[in-house]
């Protein structure tokens, strides 16, 4: 059910290139100036000396949706990008680190809240900003315990009417709260 209620943050919105791969100046490995050469279908970083390529990894975040009576729980942010806006619990997945549990981890780190990541709600792929994912992957939590408090990154942690939403931060959060 599409809702017409969204407030998405202002014109402060920039196009990001898709292709946001961060700079590499020196080969890791002997040290030497890398040049741009055409491999795999790409341009790439290429170390003349030695032959390492460089290939840009995804950056991977998670978000928790939960929801309690038509109501879902949106954290106010305290750092740029998108300062003063709201989101979904959220944050970036470690290395090595299973998706779910971090999902679970970052929900407790913003909301004081401990949830289990139940099922995968979305998958939402496209970088907002030059710090940001290349994929969010959204699951669907249930609350199992805590006490409802923000922290870390978040200033503000609450329960809004699906109806009456703040000014959003990303456009992923925007398309979870409209298709689900």
């Amino acid at each position: 059910m599409r809702r017409n209620c969204l407030v998405i943050a202002p014109a402060k919105r920039k196009r990001i290139p898709k292709a946001m791969e961060q700079e590499i100046n020196f080969c890791p490995r002997c040290g030497s100036a890398v040049t741009l050469v055409e491999r795999f279908s790409h341009q790439r970083p290429v170390c003349p000396q030695c032959g390492w390529t460089y290939f840009a990894d995804p950056k991977v975040a998670v978000a928790v949706l939960l929801e309690q009576d038509d109501r879902v729980l949106l954290v106010r942010r305290v750092n740029d990008p998108f300062r003063g806006l709201w989101s979904l619990p959220a944050g970036f997945v470690d290395a090595r680190e299973d998706p779910a549990r971090a999902a679970e981890r970052e929900c407790l780190e913003e909301t004081g809240l401990i949830i289990h990541a139940t099922q995968v709600v979305d998958i939402i792929a496209g970088r907002e900003h030059p710090r940001g994912a290349d994929f969010i992957i959204v699951y669907h939590g249930l609350v199992v315990g805590g006490k409802l408090q923000a922290a870390d990154d978040a200033d503000q942690a609450e329960w809004f009417d699906r109806k009456h939403l703040p000014a959003l931060a990303f456009r992923a959060t925007q398309t979870v709260l409209e298709n689900r």
